[in-house]
């Protein structure tokens, strides 16, 4: 059947892909496992729930959850009765709870498990448009079971089945069917009002380009709150490829050895954490083993697409694959061939080096505001270059303005932002482009590569610009660095602020015998800030004169969304990080001593 809403996805599955773990959820310590029959059974249950209980095409429902199969049965519920949903972060703080439920206007609530709930219930309070608070996990006493709803529903399928199905026909690929808070790096968020249209065509026009096809299984552990993660969600379902949720982040690798799936998505630092513990195994090494372990990485690092190293660079690539990469394989559940890599940008060595190891990494890139793919790396050669993001998607549009941004328009395009017309036109122009804020350029005018935001761009003082994204994604390559923030705005000269890779450096630490009593003795010790002047003098080598970072300081903490300094998908919000060390950054510019102009 043809899909053109999210819910007819439901049908799709129906009539091709049955199974018995169409949606799998790691819980308890074991996998609570959902066939396909069950899934389409639960999202219909609950859609006759909400119909007994009145409720009514266009109210918003909110939902703050962790991955689990319930997310999708409530998701496919509402939308089949035209209900808006509103996913939100279960990590964001308690002054963007607010502002999002009061915003928002949802009428009801749906939360995972008893911690968040106890979090919520005091804020919900607040809010006089929320009616009535859900809970997915069982045996918390004080709130109502989501399958409250659910057997409602069940009870009364002949009563609404009608109803229903008139419901279903009224809707329109057109109709909203989501509104997703932007993570947002200054200010507060704002409602990307998304289609069923912007979701389908990107779920639709992804699938022909990922490889895994049905019977194929996914691990999920990126939040479906998040644009991206929900729209593989329905891609993967539209492919009928099984997916499984994993219990949380530290588990990843446990569920990725229990389950062996053949893909999974990420962000680009897991794919560098991944990647920094890998090597950090290989240095551990001895003798014959390490020397091989190393010439593997190195051939890797040098991979070049469609054979192009040359018959005796394959010939010892298939030996590293054998005596290397095969446990690289091994370590991600031996079955994994593909990686979707989104939300920031990939380092190249990545790419080609996770390819030599035969896993490919396909890396995309786009906004919530367009749903969120404009461009992504195919497979396979010649649809895929190092270094960019690939080709544009089907049926998308991009143009590169005069000053370099990105320009979108197509059916990925979003509706506007809720209740903010003023914003909408800020950013989608008479002619009905989106301009992303994004810098980049065409590569042989197939190829999209992104260079840097256009706000995050800055001037020194001498005139000369510098783009921070370039230069800090060179210095997250470093072992010893976590994270980084380039600035220099205005000043004679780039300098940088450095969160530690602070497993890293208290292995080097311990190893070096240097004493301290916490990271804020540690980052300020002579040793440390030395072997941090060596990191920085060799990424200065890739760097242009300008972009070189001639000073930098260590801060005692790790950034996290948590802690405000990085978004919810883990981009820097640079403003807060200005305010939190304004002391440091004024002491950076204004010092001529300490690690000054090495």
């Amino acid at each position: 059947m043809q899909v053109t809403r999210t819910f007819d996805i439901l049908e799709r599955l129906r009539e091709n892909f049955m199974v018995d773990d169409a949606l799998a959820v790691k819980r308890n310590k074991k996998w609570d496992i959902f066939s396909t029959q069950e899934y389409i059974d639960n999202a219909y249950d609950f859609a006759y729930g909400l119909l007994a209980l009145g409720y009514q095409k266009g109210e918003k429902i909110g939902t703050i959850s962790n991955n689990r199969p319930e997310w999708n049965f409530v998701d496919m519920g509402m939308a089949m009765i035209g209900i808006v949903h509103v996913p939100i972060y279960p990590t964001i703080s308690d002054s963007e709870y607010e502002y999002i439920l009061a915003h928002s206007e949802v009428r009801t609530l749906f939360i995972s498990d008893k911690f968040l709930y106890k979090r919520i219930v005091p804020l919900a309070a607040k809010v006089s448009a929320i009616k009535e608070l859900y809970v997915f996990n069982e045996g918390i006493e004080e709130a109502t079971s989501w399958t409250v709803i659910r057997d409602l529903g069940k009870e009364n399928r002949e009563k609404y089945k009608a109803e229903l199905e008139s419901i279903k026909a009224s809707i329109q690929p057109e109709d909203m069917v989501t509104i997703i808070y932007t993570s947002g790096t200054t200010g507060n968020s704002k409602g990307v009002m998304l289609t069923h249209r912007n979701l389908v065509h990107n779920a639709i026009a992804t699938s022909k380009i990922q490889p895994l096809d049905f019977g194929d299984k996914a691990l999920s552990f990126l939040p479906l709150c998040h644009v991206y993660e929900r729209m593989l969600n329905y891609h993967f379902q539209y492919k009928g490829i099984r997916i499984y949720y994993a219990e949380n982040m530290a588990t990843i690798v446990d569920n990725l050895k229990e389950i062996n799936p053949h893909g999974f998505s990420s962000v680009p630092r897991l794919l560098e954490k991944v990647f920094d513990k890998i090597m950090a195994k290989g240095k551990d090494l001895e003798g014959m083993k390490k020397k091989i372990f190393f010439w593997a990485v190195n051939l890797g690092l040098r991979y070049e697409l469609n054979r192009e190293n040359g018959w005796f660079y394959h010939l010892q690539l298939g030996l590293a694959r054998k005596l290397v990469f095969s446990k690289w394989q091994e370590a991600l559940g031996g079955n994994v061939s593909i990686i979707i890599s989104g939300g920031a940008a990939l380092q190249p060595r990545l790419a080609r080096v996770f390819r030599a190891a035969g896993i490919k990494v396909q890396e995309g890139y786009g906004l919530t505001e367009t749903s969120p793919v404009i461009a992504v790396n195919h497979a396979h050669y010649p649809d895929i270059r190092f270094g960019t993001v690939g080709p544009i998607l089907e049926d998308v549009e991009v143009k590169i303005a005069e000053d370099g941004e990105i320009l979108t328009k197509g059916p990925h395009l979003m509706l506007g932002y809720y209740k903010a017309p003023d914003l909408t036109k800020e950013v989608i122009d008479e002619d009905g482009w989106f301009h992303t804020g994004d810098i980049g350029i065409l590569v042989e005018n197939k190829f999209l590569k992104i260079t840097d935001r256009k706000k995050e761009i800055f001037k020194l003082s001498s005139g000369k610009y510098v783009a921070p994204q370039a230069v800090e994604n060179n210095c997250k390559e470093s072992m010893f660095i976590e994270n980084i923030m380039v600035i220099g705005e205005n000043e004679k000269f780039a300098s940088a602020l450095i969160s530690p890779d602070f497993n890293h450096l208290h292995f080097w630490a311990s190893k070096h015998k240097l004493h301290y009593r916490d990271n804020e003795e540690l980052v300020h010790l002579p040793d440390v800030v030395k072997r941090y002047q060596r990191e920085i003098v060799e990424i200065n080598k890739k760097l242009g004169e300008t972009e070189k970072i001639k000073r930098f300081r260590l801060v005692c903490s790790e950034w996290t969304p948590q802690t405000g300094e990085l978004s919810p998908t883990l981009k820097l919000r640079r403003k807060f990080l200005y305010d939190k060390y304004d002391h440091i950054v004024k002491e950076i510019f204004m010092s001529s001593n300490g690690n000054d102009e090495f």
